[in-house]
């Protein structure tokens, strides 16, 4: 909107914000390229061109890493960042379609098209957030357990490092071990938002903890829980749940359609989550819808954590996934609340149910890519992530 005092275009606005933040990285990726890739051939006018491709262009060339960040091959240097990227290519929780462990590859592969420089958030992405690529977490194919053990200590060592983990499935089982990794840390307790069609609440489903499960297990060790309400015997699971993470502050938004949630509403009556459906949706709108889930999950918290099922998103945007249904948000509606969510800050976040086998044109692991650039793009510009004050010129 145009400001009402001056007149002047947001769009102008932002173009000025972005024109003060400094272009360091950008030559430095320059001279990095001529260094690393030789100088191009002689018939090429612009000499910031290398030989061989070792930056963001052209987009379709190169190793692929998020973004084309870094690599951070030694793990016990992603303290040297400020977020990092990290995949948790697991499927076996899934009850449905397969494929979601390549995940991660899909989402990477499409990042590549971006550069991080938007002018309608202004925010220049590569200049003001250390953000690497921590590579995938080793999961265990024929054990949920175990790998579910392996995510939950990768995300923690991320996350001790004083970096802010951006997770990648994979299916929604992993909501579990990847809040697992982060809210032990924390001395308060920890809100969840959690966008999806399902509600993936219940306790069991064929006998194991699976994608359908992730917010029963986050939220069983709690006070106001009452155990004697599960259906079934729980003694083959490995642990109990998170001790602060609360019911009450799970709130699950886009919630609807005709599969998958039957057990999970029984759960979610019993221990007060908050459900937010599609057609609550409609009557909140997205400011609305997201102004209410903040002030849930940040009710007695220090902390919110945001979960974002790519199902929420209509398959006729994001047809890639595992468990698809019909009705869900627009791309314009769910990035739009993503961006209000991530301004107060957050402390990890999770992108999953990405079925790149399932996709078309590589439209789902773009809508994933941009949930996750949206989110940091809006952290940097609000203080909660990055260093802007360190490469912004004053005005």
């Amino acid at each position: 909107m145009p400001d009402k005092k001056t007149g002047e275009l947001r769009g102008n606005r932002n173009l000025k914000t972005l024109e003060r933040i400094s272009q360091t990285k950008q030559e430095e990726e320059i001279q990095r390229g001529l260094e690393l890739g030789l100088e191009a051939a002689d018939s090429i006018n612009d000499r910031s061109i290398s030989l061989f491709s070792r930056g963001h262009l052209p987009a379709f060339a190169g190793i692929n890493t998020f973004m084309k960040t870094p690599y951070c091959e030694d793990i016990r240097e992603v303290g040297n960042y400020e977020a990092a990227f990290v995949g948790a290519p697991f499927d076996g929780g899934t009850t449905y379609r397969p494929g979601t462990r390549f995940g991660p590859q899909g989402v990477r592969r499409i990042s590549a098209v971006y550069d991080g420089y938007c002018v309608d958030g202004a925010v220049d992405l590569f200049e003001e957030l250390d953000l690497c690529d921590a590579g995938d977490i080793f999961v265990i194919p024929g054990s949920i357990e175990k790998t579910f053990d392996q995510v939950s200590k990768a995300v923690s060592h991320i996350y001790t490092s004083g970096v802010f983990p951006i997770i990648v499935g994979g299916d929604h089982s992993l909501g579990y071990p990847n809040v697992r990794g982060v809210a032990p840390h924390i001395d308060g307790n920890v809100g969840i938002i959690h966008f999806d069609r399902h509600l993936d609440t219940q306790d069991i489903d064929m006998d194991e903890r699976m994608h359908t499960t992730p917010w029963y297990w986050t939220t069983n060790d709690h006070e106001s829980v009452e155990h004697n309400k599960a259906h079934q015997a729980h003694s083959h699971m490995h642990d109990v749940g998170l001790s602060n993470c609360p019911p009450k502050n799970l709130v699950q938004i886009g919630i609807g359609g005709w599969y998958g949630n039957r057990p999970g509403s029984e759960v979610a009556r019993d221990r007060g989550t908050s459900v937010i459906t599609m057609k609550d949706f409609e009557e909140l709108g997205t400011a609305g819808t997201a102004a209410m889930a903040l002030d849930l999950a940040w009710k007695g918290c220090d902390a919110v954590y945001l979960s974002f099922d790519i199902d929420s998103i209509d398959p006729g945007y994001a047809p890639g996934t595992g468990t698809p249904e019909p009705g869900g948000f627009t791309p314009r509606e769910a990035l739009e609340m993503v961006r209000i969510i991530a301004k107060e800050g957050l402390c990890a976040m999770e992108v999953v149910e990405v079925s790149p086998p399932y996709d078309v044109n590589d439209s789902t692991s773009q809508l994933a890519c941009r949930v996750i650039l949206d989110t940091l793009g809006t952290m940097v510009t609000e203080g909660k992530l990055g260093h802007r004050d360190k490469v912004m010129r004053p005005e």
